[in-house]
């Protein structure tokens, strides 16, 4: 694991890079509300997506004075336009070293970090190959949807049925390759036994297509 460092503005996030080797690609995680890059479920996926042949790329999209103020006031978890900045900027961090900048790449969302997956991957446009959402809020991307032409899957607890309807809106207005997979049984923080299991096998099948349709970047 390489502990970095990614500068989006004046502020520093915090992050670590694992690429096994043989790796075709590498997913950048957008963690979730009142979340960081220390999220068990996000550890969770990532770790099967390592194992199966994927990178990852976790870091913290808020600084931790902003997480003691988010903790207080709850008002930096609906910042969809500042989390996909952190993003594009994380992208734009990645894209600048020349250990990584070869990979394709994909974002990983859960909860409001689906969102800013989405937007930041509408602004990135060929760059990202392919976003997964987890439990996500992809109907706050709003006019973005419509933008995005990475391949998406949208991935939803079938008992948390308000997130599943706004999961239904949002893929309606997406234009790119996409599915919407409904897990059995799971709620909406995929807390049911082997249902984040399920979520991890179809995440990685989704970045090793996509990813592995991308290729290595020309450099």
């Amino acid at each position: 694991m390489t502990e970095v460092t990614i500068s989006s503005g004046a502020v520093r996030l915090n992050g670590e890079l694992i690429i096994p080797p043989g790796a075709n690609g590498v997913v950048l995680f957008a963690h979730g509300s009142g979340s960081s890059r220390h999220s068990p479920r996000n550890q969770f996926v990532a770790r099967a997506l390592r194992e199966a042949g994927v990178g990852t790329l976790l870091f913290d999209l808020l600084t931790v004075e902003e997480e003691e103020q988010e903790r207080r006031t709850r008002h930096l978890r609906f910042d969809i336009s500042l989390l996909a900045n952190r993003l594009v900027e994380a992208t734009r961090w990645f894209d600048a070293q020349t250990a990584t900048n070869r990979f394709a790449a994909g974002y990983f969302g859960a909860s409001t970090g689906a969102a800013a997956a989405l937007v930041a991957a509408a602004e990135l446009g060929g760059r990202i190959n392919a976003v997964v959402s987890r439990g996500g809020r992809p109907d706050l991307a709003g006019a973005d949807l419509i933008r995005v032409t990475a391949a998406t899957s949208l991935i939803v607890g079938g008992n948390d049925t308000e997130v599943i309807a706004l999961n239904q809106e949002a893929y309606a207005q997406l234009r790119c390759e996409k599915e919407i997979q409904i897990v059995p049984g799971a709620s909406h923080l995929f807390e049911e036994a082997g249902a984040l299991e399920h979520v991890s096998r179809l995440a990685a099948e989704w970045f090793l297509e996509h990813l592995q349709r991308a290729g290595p970047r020309p450099i």
